[in-house]
Parts: structure tokens; sequence; C-alpha cells
């Protein structure tokens, strides 16, 4: 999927690029290049977002992409930003067929109609989709309507990421719903799984889960619920009286003591997840095969092995680098498999710039 968001700062196709995904309590960078051999991963980092209680200045927006620029050493000035489920909105809908500009105007002109909101102070982005396969050729013929997956994010906060890549010397080619990210990574990762298969995509961030059902393919379910990182960390640290950032220490290694309690905090979200499973295989009469999980949590092999009871279908993290060349430094290599989990967005907002 190569949905972006509607401004362009760079007038041709880059061969490499440096993506920023922004999250709630760290950002996430890679540095990627596209070679005729494939994609190339350059070098990446993971650093602490800004602190800010509404949406931050485009001031505070260029020291931190500086910041996370500078981290990654990269020569080329031209950036894409991948931005949270809290600032985009991702949505399918059906539309006559028209060009792509015409589905901006008239999402934006009926937005309450098409997506239940009135968003009319936000920019969008549409990509038609090919037609569902669970809809035979008749179908999609009388219905007169193609499948447009819609992205959309409120249009100053496009102009600031834009003003604040300008204001340190970057240039702003796309803004990205995350949403989008691990779908496109996971299609590099498994193409054989992406084409055949119905996969669940789970990406647990700091506030909210997202999960993504591909059905051979296609993008047949999303939903975004509350709840994520935070939320077991925070629970960890009320059940066990025990500071935030000491229970996000033990979160990940988990001692045998306190795994009683993780595994209360942890079946909330499975049931949430299994809800989601469940409507999409009573609608469309197929099972589910795996679970594909990302984000920091998804590194605790406890809080995998609890969402796999839950769910009952095997869970697993993902490495979204293992399709790719590597071109790191020797500390980094060594690190990759561990942080990787937690570069499934960037990586997979790369991909959906650079091909």
């Amino acid at each position: 999927m190569k949905m972006k968001l509607p401004f362009s700062g760079g007038k041709r196709r880059q061969d490499q690029i440096v993506v920023i995904d922004l999250g709630a309590k760290t950002t996430k960078a890679v540095h990627m290049q596209r070679r005729p051999d494939g994609l190339h991963l350059i070098n990446y980092t993971i650093q602490d977002a800004p602190i800010f209680e509404k949406t931050p200045s485009p001031d505070l927006l260029a020291e931190h992409f500086r910041s996370v620029h500078s981290a990654l050493g990269a020569r080329t000035k031209h950036i894409a930003v991948s931005i949270g489920v809290n600032d985009s909105v991702v949505r399918q809908i059906e539309l006559p067929p028209m060009p792509v500009d015409n589905m901006r105007a008239v999402v934006k002109l009926n937005s309450k109609n098409y997506l239940q909101r009135d968003l009319s102070d936000h920019s969008f982005d549409c990509q038609e989709l090919a037609p569902a396969a669970s809809a035979s050729g008749e179908q999609a013929k009388s219905n007169g309507k193609s499948r447009v997956l819609v992205g959309g994010a409120r249009s100053q906060y496009l102009l600031d990421i834009q003003a604040a890549a300008k204001g340190c010397g970057l240039v702003a080619d796309a803004v990205l719903p995350g949403t989008i990210g691990p779908v496109n990574a996971f299609e590099l990762f498994r193409p054989d799984a992406f084409g055949r298969d119905v996969v669940a995509i789970v990406d647990i961030g700091f506030k909210t889960t997202s999960i993504s059902i591909l059905n051979a393919g296609e993008l047949a379910l999303n939903r975004v619920m509350p709840g994520g990182g935070d939320k077991l960390t925070a629970g960890l640290s009320d059940s066990l009286g025990m500071e935030y950032n000491e229970a996000e220490a033990v979160k990940v290694g988990l001692p045998d003591e306190i795994k009683a309690q993780m595994q209360m905090l942890v079946t909330p979200l499975g049931r949430e997840l299994r809800t989601s499973i469940d409507f999409f295989e009573n609608q469309n009469d197929k099972p589910i095969s795996e679970v594909y999980l990302s984000g920091a949590t998804a590194k605790s092999s406890f809080i995998l092995e609890t969402l796999q009871e839950e769910l009952m279908l095997p869970c697993m993290a993902w490495n979204p680098a293992a399709s790719i060349r590597l071109d790191l430094k020797p500390d980094q290599m060594a690190a990759l498999e561990q942080v990787a989990p937690e570069l499934v967005v960037a990586i997979g907002a790369a991909c959906a710039t650079l091909n």
C-alpha cells in the first residue's frame, strides 16, 4: 500500500529516504536506500519522543527532526514522517470511479457521510484497491463503485511537519499514517504469506493497539483499540507498588514472581483482539492462520505466550529487516534482532516511499 498524505516536498523520486516514525513515547527512524539489488537498511535510531501535552510546535518538531537526522548520519535531506493513530485516520470506503484528486475532494466535503466524523479540517489521500477477494466480477461490476483506502490528518499538522522539516534544512516528501506501515513491511517480510494466507498483524503501541487482518493481500479489517504498552506498565506499577520506570524495566524480562500480575493485565487485550478475529472469521468464513506482533511490548516472550493462549493462534514477534540487505555497523547489527519489532512502522513507511 503506497498511500501518502497529499503534499510533496520533493518533485522527483528519491533513491534514499529517512523515515521518522513519531511515537507517543519513542521515535523510531531508519535510513534506507533503493539499489538495483533491492532495499538496503543503512542505519536506524530509537530516541525519546519530545514531551508535550498538545500537538508539538513546528520549532519543537524541527529540533527533534534535527536530532534524529544527525543520529542517522544521513546525507540525504529527504524525509518521510509516519504519524500515529491519534493523529491520523484510515478507512475503507466505496466511491464511484474517478481521479484521485476528485476522490480527495469528495471525501473532504462529505467526511461525515463517508467517515462518520466531521473532518473538514483534514487533508486526505486515497488509493483505489483491487476488488475484494470475496466479491465476484459480476458483483463488482453491478455495484459500479471502487473500494478506496482513505487516509487523513489535520491540515494544520501536515503544514507544521512541513515547516519543521524546512526549519532544520530537510525536505518532507511525505506524511504517512502509521497504520499502513506494518502492512507494507509484512509484504516485504513474507511476500508468500502476504499474497496467499489470512493473517493478523498486531502493532502494540504506547497508548493504543492496532490490528490489521490481511486476506490474500487484501486489507480486510483494520481496528484501533485503546490500551498499549503504557497501560500494561502502569498496571504493573500499581499492582506491585513500584515506580513506573522500574515496572517498565521488569516488563520485558518478567521475573516468575510477577508473571501472574502481568497475565491479568494482558488478558483483556487478548480478548479485544479475539473479538476482532472472531468478527472477521464469522463474516468471511475463513480462519486466521497466524498473528504477527510488533512494538516494544512484543519483545516480551511471556506476553506473546499469554496472547497466544488467549487467541488460540500462533503468535510471534517478527523482524521487518529480515528480507532487507543490511549495511549496518557491527554494534547495530548485533542489536537489530532485539529492537526489530519496534522498527516495523518505520521500515513499512520506507517501503511505501521508495517502491
